[in-house]
């Protein structure tokens, strides 16, 4: 677990970080002593680095992460959320039935990046994890994946233009945070941070996993050139890279995945085989490869999956594995 820099900043990571979507209760609900070990064990793992966001079960994993690390000495990790994202009480909260998310806490959300959203968001995302410093804010979700239109993606990165910008870099500028991210789920989205703003680095959630590194064709060279950090989330590109192929029905990109993406899978776990090397571990040490990721965040359900996790950066791979990788074309060819 030896701590790595995040690109130009100061902040130093664990290679390993825990992520709060399966505490936010994505898929089911997550008793409370469950969240709490398994935050708890991803400590004891060595993990340092811890990400979330409030958009994950509606403030539900600020909640639990806070509850945590609040027993923690302060300078001993590294916390960052993100913004974009206020939460308020329901019109009306006896009806309130939340989207996307299998628990969560009871409250809607809007939108918002600008100045006034960007602030709410922080100092609310300060109450829910009771800690008065974040290390590090990421702009969540600003591509149209997430937003659902071209023209209200634009809308937002006018108001991120216009004011949200000024909040967080005067939150750099005091000290009170130490980088600025942005969180990134399609390709095409780091270039167009780049041209606009003064980005610290990249969480990259599905573009550069052990099945797809168009990354490293342009945006990856563009953050190299500028010293900018990459921090790599969903190293089991939401599925299939830990559950392999054998299950009823693997996922990918959080869809089933398709018959060319599951015959890819298995190509690569034949090579797995030989080399008697774990895909799990395969899939995590692959971004960590690449000289300016930092860290690896998966998020993690239970101790056992927090324990796995911590556990993939220690199994031995040799480098002919990744040699075979290539030659086969399962891997890009600009592949570290």
């Amino acid at each position: 677990m030896r701590a790595r820099r995040l690109g130009r900043t100061e902040v130093m990571l664990s290679p390993v970080g825990i992520g709060g979507v399966p505490l936010g209760e994505i898929y089911k609900r997550v008793p409370e002593n469950v969240a709490r070990d398994t935050l708890e064990t991803a400590w004891d793992a060595g993990i340092r680095y811890y990400d979330t966001s409030p958009w994950y079960g509606r403030g539900l994993a600020e909640l639990r992460f806070g509850q945590m690390l609040r027993q923690q000495p302060r300078d001993q990790y590294v916390l960052s959320t993100k913004v974009g994202r206020t939460f308020h009480r329901p019109s009306d909260p006896s009806t309130f039935k939340g989207e996307f998310w299998a628990g969560g806490l009871p409250f809607q959300h809007r939108f918002d990046y600008t100045y006034d959203g960007i602030m709410r968001s922080y100092e609310q995302s300060m109450m829910r994890l009771g800690i008065n410093t974040i290390d590090m804010l990421l702009i969540h979700d600003l591509d149209v994946a997430e937003i659902g239109s071209d023209d209200l993606v634009k809308a937002h990165f006018t108001d991120l233009e216009r004011s949200g910008w000024r909040a967080l870099d005067s939150l750099r500028h005091y000290g009170e945070i130490k980088a600025i991210g942005a969180g990134v789920n399609i390709l095409g989205t780091i270039p167009e941070f780049v041209r606009r703003l003064d980005i610290d680095f990249f969480l990259v959630a599905m573009p550069y996993t052990l099945l797809d590194q168009t990354v490293l064709e342009e945006e990856f060279p563009l953050c190299e050139e500028r010293n900018i950090g990459i921090i790599v989330g969903s190293p089991y590109a939401s599925g299939i890279l830990a559950t392999g192929t054998s299950v009823p029905q693997p996922y990918y990109n959080y869809v089933p995945a398709t018959e060319d993406m599951i015959d890819k899978t298995r190509r690569i776990e034949a090579v797995c085989e030989r080399y008697n090397v774990p895909l799990k571990a395969a899939a995590y040490q692959y971004p960590l490869r690449h000289k300016i990721v930092a860290s690896v965040v998966s998020g993690a359900g239970t101790t056992k999956q927090a324990a796995e996790n911590a556990a993939q950066v220690d199994v031995a791979i040799p480098e002919d594995f990744w040699s075979e990788l290539k030659s086969l074309r399962l891997l890009h060819p600009l592949s570290p």
